[in-house]
């Protein structure tokens, strides 16, 4: 599945890693040791194409084969260096660039120039979809802890539960973010900001009356660029993998994607199954698992039309309406942790737990 939309460039000043392929050895070695920590350059040709990659091993072994240092870079460089194209990535693409283990990959549109540089030790993966989080609920169940603040800014070890959200679709590379916003959102709106000092770009869908937990995602300001969109409660602790889940939904060929969390009932008793008055089985004290809808879903685009405007409908409905209508489902199992702050109780274990979650 790929993103075939128009998404906004999330560039910065890469002018330090870049270099003509004019340039000497020399030149590039200086450069390089400015860079820190696992440094690469970019070489361009007489214009801003990237034609390959230099870093000191590629000096190194140029040096080794007699090639003078004050040689131009283009010498040394890798032509063959691994690379991801802006707004065409997959994860077949990833599963490629992790077989090379390279850890800083260029991001190039279709000229070939330099759009971002993805580190692969900061970040997880680079997932073609955008996020939309329904953060405008009351939460009146925790009051009197969101008289004043609104339930996605409560603190969970020092952080907003809604922050430890967003750092983790960061950290699996979605760039884009949509916030539905309604009860104290300005508050929200003023914590967020437009995301740019977190290198990602937020807008705010903000609801004038209460549209259940997924009516916000028709706004008129979603203009949803990617071919899936993942949406989520704002209320939610979790280090689920999103990758993971994006795979399944993927590679199934899903229309929509649900993702539960694992809940047991064990029956006090001994259980006799029956056929009218027979008796078939007899079960003692059993123990049932059952799949509870995680707040998390997938969906394709498309779908977004099959929401009412400006009504309160919640996911539930849409997936009803899927089912209905004969469109594929599926569901992944976190195998994580997932809690749902929606009580008091929820929230003073999620102020343990978060002490021993690894994110």
């Amino acid at each position: 599945m790929r993103n075939f939309g128009a998404m906004p460039d999330y560039t910065r000043d890469y002018s330090r890693n870049t270099i003509s392929e004019m340039a000497t050895a020399r030149e590039a070695m200086a450069r390089l040791d400015t860079l820190g920590h696992a440094p690469m350059l970019f070489a361009t040709d007489g214009g801003l194409r990237i034609v390959g990659t230099v870093t000191d091993g590629d000096i190194r072994r140029g040096l080794l084969q007699d090639i003078s240092i004050n040689s131009p870079v283009g010498l040394f460089m890798d032509r063959d260096f691994a690379h991801l194209v802006h707004l065409r990535t997959d994860l077949s693409d990833l599963d490629k660039i992790r077989r090379t283990g390279a850890r800083l990959v260029p991001v190039l549109d279709a000229h070939h120039r330099l759009v971002k540089v993805v580190d692969f030790e900061e970040k997880r993966s680079l997932l073609p979809v955008e996020a939309v989080i329904m953060a405008g609920g009351r939460g009146e169940r925790l009051r009197p802890y969101t008289d004043k603040v609104p339930k996605p800014l409560l603190k969970v070890g020092g952080k907003p539960i809604l922050e430890h959200t967003i750092d983790r679709l960061i950290l699996y590379g979605v760039e884009r973010i949509y916030l539905s916003v309604r009860y104290l959102g300005e508050q929200v709106r003023t914590y967020f900001g437009d995301g740019s000092a977190k290198g990602i770009s937020i807008e705010y869908l903000t609801e004038q009356e209460a549209l259940g937990t997924i009516g916000g995602l028709r706004h008129p300001l979603g203009r949803y660029a990617s071919e899936a969109i993942l949406v989520m409660n704002a209320d939610l602790l979790t280090n689920i993998d999103f990758e993971a889940f994006y795979r399944s939904f993927s590679e199934s060929n899903a229309d929509y994607a649900m993702a539960t969390t694992p809940y047991e009932v064990q029956i006090p008793y001994a259980v006799v199954e029956t056929e009218g008055i027979g008796i078939t089985s007899f079960r003692e004290k059993p123990t049932y698992t059952y799949y509870a809808n995680a707040g998390i879903y997938l969906f394709k685009r498309e779908y977004v039309g099959w929401i009412p405007e400006n009504t309160f409908f919640n996911a539930t409905d849409l997936i009803e309406s899927l089912i209905r209508t004969g469109k594929k489902g599926t569901h992944f199992p976190i195998r994580g942790y997932w809690l749902d702050i929606g009580r008091h109780e929820e929230y003073q274990k999620a102020q343990e737990d978060i002490k021993y979650i690894r994110f």
